[in-house]
């Protein structure tokens, strides 16, 4: 029992590592979908706020001493900026909000791999020597902004006036709209946020989990952050929950693989499905009912009552 409990007491940091980008992702996607924007691009987001990352932090390692906090920075710039593509398609063009996040997916996929040929004559970037480190109780500072981020977000919905607005914007924008609110502004400014935030999961995800960014290093991360939000039923505290449990499912896949002899009969790619699989099976059981924001997925329609 005890050997039980000091292993779970180890797994702790790790497993919090893996969580932290997930939540602060979520948190991202939260605000954009009270906004009444759903954003499937966070997984592409998330791409592109890594290489920013990793390429940053690379190249200005052995320059100075403060690569990391530059490098956090930059992802997240990247990711509000490339962020705009789907607040413009999909609030001023109306466009299917689906189908431009998917485009944003897609195209991060190639323009990061364009970057990294164009940088350093390869798909990838070059390893850096040390990457993000614990500090307080063990823990990666990526698990304190993610703490700060959903807190500050959760005072920002719940306690300030902004925050009633935006989730107004999400339930009904033309009685926000008829209070003299304006709607797409709202909505701009949330779409950027989720991007900033993004990118800052997957830059988070980079410095703490590997030494260089290629293009499989955020893995479907930003899937899981999109249904973290879907299952902690766009609030705060669900989000957590919902983060913290699809989190801790891609730790014990990583344990498992390399610790329990018993199940090493299984191959390593069953375990490396088993998040996406848990993840799958959670929306399955608990999407009975629909908590999500009334308007959330549709244009904003100036002239509809």
């Amino acid at each position: 029992m005890t050997d039980i409990l000091k292993t779970i007491l180890n797994m702790v940091p790790s497993t919090l590592m893996i969580v932290a980008p997930i939540l602060i992702a979520a948190t991202g996607g939260m605000i954009c979908e009270r906004s009444g924007v759903v954003n499937i691009a966070l997984e592409g987001l998330m791409t592109i706020g890594a290489m920013t990352a990793a390429a940053t932090h690379v190249l200005l390692e052995p320059v100075i001493g403060f690569s990391i906090p530059l490098a956090l920075l930059a992802a997240a710039v990247c990711g509000c900026i490339f962020s705009l593509i789907h607040a413009f398609a999909s609030i001023t063009l109306r466009a299917d909000q689906v189908i431009s996040g998917t485009g944003i997916n897609l195209l991060a996929n190639g323009i990061t791999v364009f970057f990294c040929q164009i940088i350093f004559q390869q798909k990838r970037t070059l390893p850096y020597r040390m990457g993000m480190q614990s500090s307080l109780g063990g823990l990666y500072p990526t698990v304190w902004i993610a703490v700060i981020i959903l807190f500050l977000a959760w005072f920002i919905l719940y306690k300030r006036p902004w925050g009633l607005r935006l989730r107004a914007c999400g339930e009904h924008p033309q009685a926000l709209a008829s209070a003299g609110v304006d709607v797409i502004r709202i909505r701009y400014i949330a779409v950027l946020i989720s991007g900033a935030l993004a990118g800052l999961a997957g830059a988070g995800i980079v410095l703490t989990q590997t030494t260089e960014f290629a293009v499989n290093t955020i893995n479907g991360k930003g899937f899981i952050a999109l249904a973290a939000v879907s299952f902690g039923r766009w609030l705060p505290l669900g989000i957590l929950g919902s983060s913290f449990l699809f989190g801790t499912a891609s730790a014990l896949a990583v344990y498992i693989v390399g610790n329990v002899d018993t199940l090493k009969f299984l191959t390593a790619d069953f375990f490396s499905a088993l998040p996406y699989l848990i993840t799958l099976i959670t929306l399955v059981i608990f999407s009975g009912k629909d908590y999500a924001p009334r308007s959330s997925g549709q244009p904003y329609d100036k002239g509809k009552s």
